[in-house]
């Protein structure tokens, strides 16, 4: 799971008083505390980490590998890895996730859609269960 890697460095802010019109495409680590009216995207040639802060709102689609939420989200959201939907969070749109951490007073208006998991790897990383009734 994305929690035994090294988390990439947010090294983009869109600071709380900022408004961005149109896409934002970014490499490693993004926070925003102001306003997106457009796709978020991550970069698909390493890890990505997101987070929409308490005072940040986004209009449109969101896509990145670690997802942190606590501000409103009007737009599907797309969590390659790992969502964490914060106590503030509001999400207005699909939600798609490897892994979902949501706290208590977080909202999703919309569906949410797992991912299928790597069957393989996942596969070998799992212990294999007996039941205690078959060992008599």
């Amino acid at each position: 799971m994305f929690n035994k890697k090294k988390q990439p460095p947010i090294k983009s802010l869109i600071a709380q008083g900022t408004r961005v019109d149109g896409n934002v495409t970014f490499h490693d680590g993004l926070r925003v505390d102001g306003e997106v009216v457009g796709d978020i995207l991550a970069s698909n040639e390493q890890p990505s980490i997101l987070v929409i802060s308490e005072l940040a709102s986004v209009n449109g689609r969101i896509t990145a590998d670690h997802v942190i939420i606590n501000g409103s989200v009007k737009g599907p959201v797309h969590a390659l890895d790992l969502l964490e939907l914060q106590p503030k969070a509001r999400i207005e749109g699909d939600v798609s996730y490897k892994a979902l951490e949501m706290h208590q007073g977080a909202t999703i208006a919309g569906q949410l859609k797992p991912m299928a998991h790597d069957v393989s790897a996942s596969e070998e990383d799992k212990p294999t269960l007996k039941l205690a009734a078959n060992n008599g």
